[in-house]
């Protein structure tokens, strides 16, 4: 699925520039903005033949309504969400031990904004969303990201629990997330190649969905909050999964 979509913030839009610039149509500047700041971006436009164009400020804001857009936006050509064959093709051609994120009904944007950035950073290979009750890739989330979905495959899902099932075909293990687990994250070997599920902010993972999990995992409880955000969650998650790889390689 394609689609023509605003890129918003000073970050995002150098983040574009360094990594996919090829997307970019064309890059608005509201016309009262200080432009020091922007230097590097209309420096590395020019270099790249990217038009420019100086805009209204209330233009950009009428393009992307209740987003901080900092003055500046990028019109990309297209979206492109991966297919699921797409990002299994992908995974098989990499050396080394394989990691996908399976959010499962996560419907708010900052979190997933959030999940998309830790992702990113901790070098996962891709991102399985479903098509309903889900977030998706918006101005909001490219901008509360960073631009951090633009350098993940995402792929967009009708049936989870068809997607997990046709991956654990492929040799992956399903790996779970809930405070009710019955392994702490500390004591899991985490050496494989695998899919961590992360569930919806309130219900948590679905149980269609649990019952494909080889296990569940859980971050152990010290202190007197029951709980963790699921971004923050997912960070936790992720750092623990990278020591444990880079320790026993």
């Amino acid at each position: 699925m394609n689609l023509v979509i605003p890129v918003p913030g000073i970050r995002p839009v150098l983040e574009l520039l360094h990594h996919n610039s090829s997307l970019i149509k064309e890059v608005w500047i509201a016309r009262q903005r200080n432009l020091s700041r922007l230097e590097e971006i209309i420096s590395i436009c020019d270099r790249q033949g990217i038009p420019v164009y100086y805009k209204d400020a209330m233009e950009i804001s009428c393009l992307i309504p209740e987003v901080n857009h900092q003055g500046i936006v990028a019109i990309i050509s297209r979206f492109k969400y991966s297919s699921l064959e797409e990002l299994i093709s992908h995974v098989n051609k990499i050396p080394r031990k394989s990691l996908i994120l399976a959010l499962d009904h996560i419907t708010d944007e900052g979190n997933l904004a959030s999940i998309l950035r830790s992702a990113a950073f901790f070098d996962v290979q891709g991102i399985i969303l479903p098509k309903n009750r889900s977030a998706s890739i918006s101005p909001q989330v490219i901008k509360r990201s960073a631009g951090a979905c633009l350098c993940l495959s995402i792929v967009r899902v009708k049936n989870m629990v068809s997607a997990l099932k046709k991956l654990v075909k492929e040799g992956f293990w399903i790996i779970g997330t809930s405070h009710k687990g019955r392994i702490s994250l500390y004591d899991f070997d985490w050496d494989r190649s695998l899919v961590l599920v992360l569930g919806n902010e309130q219900k948590g993972i679905g149980r269609a969905t649990e019952k494909i999990c080889h296990e569940i995992i859980k971050i152990p409880l010290l202190g007197k909050v029951e709980s963790l955000n699921v971004g923050v969650a997912t960070g936790v998650f992720l750092s623990e999964i990278t020591r444990y790889r880079l320790k026993s390689s």
